[in-house]
């Protein structure tokens, strides 16, 4: 147990008074504690496994507006995200960064009623949209954002114009659209720099994984998943941000909705290696329908390709991971809108799956399902603040909406707010990534692929995480052609409440996802944490254990995968 994680728990036992428990380490349980931590209450978060390791950690990556938000009726919802779309540009600029979409159309009238037979009651999937719907959707999505324009607006391309462009893109193309949205590197990355920031500005705070809240007395304990530590807590409000586990969690602390208030669907994604079909994205998105209606997407992420996805309905809240007949269902989208391009299972690195915590619905077509927030008060001797959908684009929103109800109930004044406070090594990024590595280059003597793996990792905290590699002790990269070293590695476990060798690998690093972790690499980092904790062989050697089969349980990485990539150094995990 990490010197930090004992710091905080003996915080906590010193003081068990908070004037709000945040339960759920997701990205809108820490936007909520660092924006009520920012009003001077004292907040106390928990989660129950890692920080942004549910729903958080399988988004699609991509921030954006919701072209087809628009579709269903909802403008609120598009002018919501589109404005923290933005402000994500803005705050986070050196993980969110613009993506152009290029969208094919086959048709010019169909999808024309679609919103119309939403609003009639029609629940079955739309018709497949045409350049007329496409089109006004995309000079709203330009209206929308006419005073405050941080991207390009929308150009229509012919169908020889689209075919210069793309093309392997499927010949049914009669015209293409090209917008832009924005993705982002590392979700859950910009998840850890949130909590530090709190952490660093609101000393009182306090925010801990691994651990769990449960009702005593007149009271709440919370118990520490690693020691058995036991502590009280009193709490004058709780929020409620554990996503699709929202319902059972408000009815374990004994003040549940009459109704169920969550109506979960699953969404698989897979990353792939294919150069043919890296290339033909030539940059872009390409953002498309399935045969079903399902909107699909793929764009170039970390060297590879990011597609996805499937939305599927789920009855209780579970871990899941990308079955085989989704695998199928998202190559196959891909066989149909590049038909001349192989996509196989063997070119597939990576898969990941969650479930969206979506409001109650009894939509048909779960694409209708509204992807709007709410939040939902349950009296009880300690009120609960249930936050009811969501999505990454909106959490500082939803966040700032909650904080309000809760700074409603407890009598105290909004001091602050967060749409002009930039996170983590998005504070004084405007000189920009080029200006800054070529810095780290000068001043430090490191390679150009070092310098631009710490600028997209730590933004303008580069600089002080290579000073730490540099000074101590000689520091190696983890591997040849590993951009990561054995110093980054150690400080992280240091300072960002790693708990477990799947905190590195799956969220503190792009290992995992970029398709370079090995067996060998789990070896290094093993001796790593080991090192750094103190922990004894068994220990370790349980942790590698776990990792191993979690990688093949859950994202879809086999020992074998693992073992042939022994000595396959990439330098694509940037």
């Amino acid at each position: 147990m990490s010197k930090t994680r004992q710091d905080r728990l003996d915080a906590i036992a010193r003081d068990p008074a908070f004037d709000v428990v945040v339960i759920g380490g997701g990205v809108n349980g820490i936007g909520t504690f660092r924006d009520l931590s920012l009003q001077g209450l004292r907040v106390l978060l928990v989660e129950r496994n890692d920080f942004s390791s549910g729903c958080s950690a399988a988004p699609s990556r991509m921030i954006h507006g919701g072209l087809r938000y628009l579709e269903n009726g909802e403008f609120s919802l598009v002018q919501e995200s589109l404005r923290e779309r933005d402000v994500l540009l803005s705050n986070a600029a050196h993980m969110v960064h613009p993506l152009p979409t290029v969208v094919p159309v086959t048709s010019v009238f169909s999808g024309m009623f679609n919103a119309a037979a939403g609003f009639f009651g029609w629940s079955g999937k739309p018709a497949r949209r045409g350049a007329l719907p496409i089109k006004l959707g995309l000079s709203l999505y330009d209206w929308i954002t006419r005073k405050r324009r941080a991207l390009p607006r929308h150009k229509f391309h012919s169908a020889a114009a689209t075919h210069r462009e793309w093309p392997a893109l499927t010949t049914a193309a009669r015209f293409s659209a090209v917008f832009y949205d924005a993705a982002i590197t590392h979700p859950e990355r910009l998840c850890i720099e949130m909590i530090a920031d709190t952490e660093a500005t609101a000393s009182e705070c306090i925010a801990v994984n691994y651990a769990g809240l449960t009702p005593l007395g007149d009271g709440f304990v919370l118990t520490c998943q690693r020691s058995g530590r036991k502590l009280a807590v009193q709490p004058r409000t709780i929020v409620n941000a554990t996503g699709a586990w929202l319902d059972s969690t408000a009815a374990s602390l004994g003040n549940g909705a009459a109704e169920r208030m969550v109506s979960g669907t699953k969404g698989s994604h897979v990353i792939v290696e294919n150069q043919q079909l890296l290339k033909a994205l030539n940059g872009h998105m390409v953002y498309f329908e399935n045969a079903d209606g399902r909107v699909c997407i793929a764009f170039p992420f970390q060297g590879n390709v990011l597609a996805g996805s499937t939305d599927i309905r789920v009855d209780k809240a579970c871990r899941v991971r990308c079955e085989d007949d989704e695998m199928d269902y998202i190559l196959g989208s891909l066989q149909s809108v590049f038909p001349e391009i192989n996509v196989s299972p063997d070119d597939v690195l990576f898969s990941f799956s969650g479930i969206r915590p979506l409001p109650q619905s009894d939509q048909d077509f779960t694409g209708r399902i509204s992807r709007g927030h709410f939040i939902k008060r349950l009296d009880g001797k300690v009120p609960q603040f249930c936050m009811i959908g969501g999505k990454w684009t909106t959490f500082r929103a939803f966040a700032e909406d909650t904080a309000d109800l809760v700074l409603a109930e407890l009598s105290h004044e909004r001091r602050c707010k967060t749409e002009a406070l930039a996170i983590g090594g998005g504070r004084d990024f405007l000189r920009g990534a080029g200006v800054l590595e070529r810095d780290l280059v000068q001043n430090y003597a490191i390679s150009p692929d070092r310098a631009t793996h710490l600028v997209s990792h730590y933004g303008s905290a580069a600089a002080a995480m290579q000073d730490v590699c540099s000074n101590g002790t000689p520091d190696l990269p983890l591997a040849v052609g590993s951009p990561y070293s054995t110093n980054e590695i150690a400080h992280l476990i240091r300072t960002e409440q790693v708990e477990d060798l799947s905190d590195i690998v799956l969220r503190r690093t792009a290992l995992a996802i970029t398709g370079a972790i090995s067996m060998e690499l789990i070896e290094v980092l093993a001796e790593i944490l080991a090192a750094e904790r103190g922990l004894s062989p068994k220990e370790i050697g349980d942790q590698q254990i776990c990792l191993i089969e979690e990688l093949s349980d859950y994202y879809g990485v086999s020992p074998q995968m693992l073992t042939e990539r022994n000595n396959q150094w990439r330098k694509q995990c940037v």
